[in-house]
C-alpha cells in the first residue's frame, strides 16, 4: 500500500534549474481604473472589480490577495455580501442606512468606514440612493485554500465626522513642514504591531491640500485607491522608475475623480499632485498589514525626504 501511494505522489513531481525557475514569469499587476459611472445605476446588486482575466486566477481578485467591489442599493431595498475572508472593509460612498451583522446593526452615512472579519452575511439597508466600496481578502483565502475561523480582530467603525477631526489636527501638526502625507492610518486595537485597521488590510485617509503635491514613493503592497472627493486636474502620476532628480520615467496618469478607483501596481513610484482649487482626499486599501506582519512592505521615498 506504502509503495503505491509513494508513486502516486512521486507522478506529481517535476525538477526545475535554478536559474531557469527561481524568479518565474508571473501575471502582471497592471494600472487599472474603475470609473464610479460603474455604481451611478438603477440596479441594487454588487459590482466586482474583478481582474481574474487579467490576474490569471479561477475565481474573482482585484489583486493577488485583494477583492474589491462596488455596491448600489437603491432607497428602501436591502442587499446581502458575504465574503469567505479574514478581513473586510467598508466606505460609504454616498447615502445612508444600517447593515445587519452577527453582532448586531450598525448604521451608516456617507464618510463612514467600518471594518469586520469576514465569513458571516451582512445584510445592508439603504434610506437613500447608496454606494459602498467594499473590499475583502478572500482571494488570499482562494490561493491558501483557507476558511474563516476564529476572528483575529474586533469590529471598528469609523465615522465621517471622527475622521474629519483627525485629519484635521495631522493637518495642523504638519502645517509648515514638507511632509510627505497628510493623512491618517486607521488603525484597531487589536492590532497593536502593525498597527492597522485589521491583521491583513490597511487603509490611509489622505488629504491632498489644493495647489500641492505629493512626492513619489513606493511600497510592495498593491493600492486599490478611491477617490473620496477632488476638484479638477487632481491626479496620481505611476511609473516604474525615477530619474536622478526623483521624477517618475514616463508616468501613466491616473486622474482623480470622485467615488472613482484606480489600481497601483505593487513596486510602482506614484506622486500625488492637485493642481485645483479644492482640497481633495484619497482612501487606499492594500494588503499592507499582511506584507508589514512579514516584514515585506519596503516603503521608499523618492530623493528629498
Amino acid at each position: 500500500m506504502s509503495e503505491t501511494l509513494n508513486a502516486n505522489w512521486a507522478a506529481n513531481t517535476e525538477y526545475f534549474e535554478y536559474t531557469s525557475a527561481v524568479n518565474p514569469r508571473m501575471p502582471k499587476i497592471e494600472i487599472e481604473s474603475f470609473p464610479a459611472a460603474m455604481h451611478q445605476i438603477d440596479e441594487t446588486r454588487v459590482i466586482p472589480l474583478d481582474l481574474a482575466e487579467q490576474m490569471g486566477t479561477p475565481y474573482p481578485c482585484t489583486g493577488p490577495s485583494l477583492m474589491a467591489n462596488f455596491i448600489h442599493i437603491n432607497p428602501g431595498e436591502s442587499l446581502g455580501t458575504e465574503a469567505q475572508s479574514a478581513s473586510q472593509v467598508f466606505f460609504c460612498i454616498r447615502g445612508n442606512g444600517e447593515t445587519e451583522t452577527p453582532e448586531g446593526t450598525v448604521t451608516w452615512k456617507t464618510g463612514d468606514y467600518f471594518a469586520t472579519p469576514g465569513g458571516s452575511t451582512f445584510k445592508h439597508t439603504a434610506k437613500e440612493d447608496t454606494a459602498f466600496y467594499w473590499v475583502n481578502d478572500e482571494p488570499l483565502f482562494r490561493y491558501l485554500g483557507a476558511k474563516p475561523g476564529s476572528s483575529q480582530f474586533r469590529s471598528v467603525f469609523f465615522s465621517y465626522e471622527c475622521l474629519e477631526d483627525e485629519l484635521a489636527k495631522v493637518r495642523a501638526q504638519n502645517e509648515g513642514h514638507d511632509k510627505n502625507r497628510n493623512g491618517i492610518l486607521l488603525a484597531n486595537v487589536d492590532c497593536p504591531v502593525t498597527k492597522t485597521v485589521t491583521h491583513t488590510m490597511w487603509s490611509l485617509y489622505n488629504l491632498l491640500p489644493r495647489q500641492t503635491r505629493q512626492k513619489a514613493h513606493r511600497h510592495n503592497s498593491i493600492a486599490l485607491d478611491l477617490c473620496v472627493s477632488a476638484g479638477p486636474d487632481t491626479y496620481t502620476m505611476i511609473g516604474r522608475d525615477l530619474d536622478t532628480d526623483g521624477n517618475i520615467v514616463n508616468p501613466f496618469k491616473a486622474m482623480w475623480t470622485p467615488g472613482s478607483v484606480f489600481v497601483t501596481p505593487p513596486g510602482w513610484w506614484h506622486s500625488h499632485h492637485n493642481e485645483s482649487e479644492e482640497d481633495a482626499i484619497v482612501l487606499p486599501v492594500q494588503d499592507a498589514a499582511l506584507h508589514t506582519q512579514i516584514q515585506t512592505l519596503d516603503i521608499q521615498f523618492a530623493r528629498g525626504y
